[in-house]
């Protein structure tokens, strides 16, 4: 077994600790120390640095899983996510070495054994391990490889200030759209996403004008490209303003997972399915593994505009994993602007 000094024998770990009802808040995790057991043969012990707080882990502490490839969370689990941390023991002939940075799947605990298989080794590409928790790979691949962005596009961003949004009115730019719109619950956010981050228009969802009116105003001529976080009611009425051709990239749909009269695992929403037959629309979802290509073009192209200051990774870092509940309930919220990261 190659090691670092001082291994720990136990881990810190969030787990449910009750089903809520609604969304879940506080109340409902724990945050425990549970035995940690030695490496076995092909594992190793990663001491984490980062992991992310993601929406997602809504709709597996509601059970809706259907169709979804993680499992549920039952009271007494603990949670899992997107980690960055560093390796600090594995067993003799493992291709990883104490020290190496890797990527998992094992986040809200402060130590995870984790199979050295699912751990990818981060290099320099990136120049903060961090930003591999981004979640832009889901934008990058949609808006190549299903609504193919060409120069000129007007391009719509739903949930413009998520984790997902605030990365990708800049790539929709980088990859030569003309016209980029967002949307946000926020008018302090709606004016970040202007001032910092390059949107020309960003529409306020649930305020007085009707989001079909808001959506006319900024965009009289119609919209190419949806990239669509949210679903629901922008949703309907981006198929109202699409123009003939237009295509949609749909990556999440917060309206129904975020929902406090859901548990996480639907989002219906009303569609004229007429406009999109006279209009000859396209509507796809965007599945993160597929094409595998996409992880290492981005991670790539990613590193490259974060040196030449084209792109930046708007997160939030949360210190200590006591606030990781507090974290997520203000996630679901809609407190934070970009990303949200516990840092340990």
């Amino acid at each position: 077994m190659s090691v670092t000094p001082s291994l720990p024998r136990t881990a810190r770990e969030i787990r449910l600790a009750s089903v809520p009802d609604g969304l879940p808040t506080t109340e409902n995790f724990a945050v425990v120390e549970a035995p940690l057991p030695t490496p076995a043969a092909g594992q190793v012990l990663v001491r984490n640095h980062f992991f992310l707080v993601f929406p997602g882990l809504r709709t597996l502490i509601g059970g809706e899983v259907d169709g979804v490839p993680l499992p549920a969370l039952s009271p007494g689990d603990a949670l899992f996510g997107p980690a960055v941390g560093e390796v600090v023991a594995v067993p003799e002939g493992s291709p990883l070495r104490p020290g190496d940075t890797v990527t998992h799947l094992q986040g809200w605990r402060d130590h995870a054994v984790v199979d050295a298989a699912a751990c990818t080794p981060v290099g320099d590409v990136l120049p903060d391990p961090v930003a591999h928790l981004a979640q832009g790979s889901s934008a990058y691949g949609a808006l190549t490889r299903l609504a193919g962005v060409r120069a000129g596009d007007t391009v719509l961003v739903t949930g413009a200030a998520g984790a997902v949004g605030t990365l990708a009115g800049r790539i929709a730019r980088l990859l030569g759209a003309g016209r980029v719109i967002g949307t946000t619950r926020s008018p302090g956010k709606a004016g970040r996403l202007v001032s910092e981050l390059g949107y020309d228009a960003v529409l306020l969802s649930g305020s007085e004008t009707p989001f079909a009116v808001q959506l006319a105003a900024a965009a009289p001529g119609g919209i190419d490209v949806l990239l669509d976080t949210v679903g629901g009611e922008q949703l309907t009425a981006a198929v109202g303003a699409a123009r003939p051709g237009a295509r949609f990239a749909l990556v999440g749909a917060l309206s129904g997972q975020l929902s406090a009269r859901r548990a996480g695992g639907s989002a219906p929403a009303e569609i004229d399915t007429f406009r999109v037959v006279v209009k000859g629309l396209s509507l796809r979802g965007y599945s993160g593994g597929d094409p595998p290509d996409v992880e290492q073009e981005w991670t790539g192209r990613f590193g490259e505009w974060l040196r030449s200051g084209e792109i930046t990774f708007p997160h939030t870092r949360v210190p200590g994993i006591d606030r990781a509940p507090q974290a997520l309930q203000e996630l679901i919220e809609g407190r934070h602007f970009g990303a949200v990261v516990v840092e340990l």
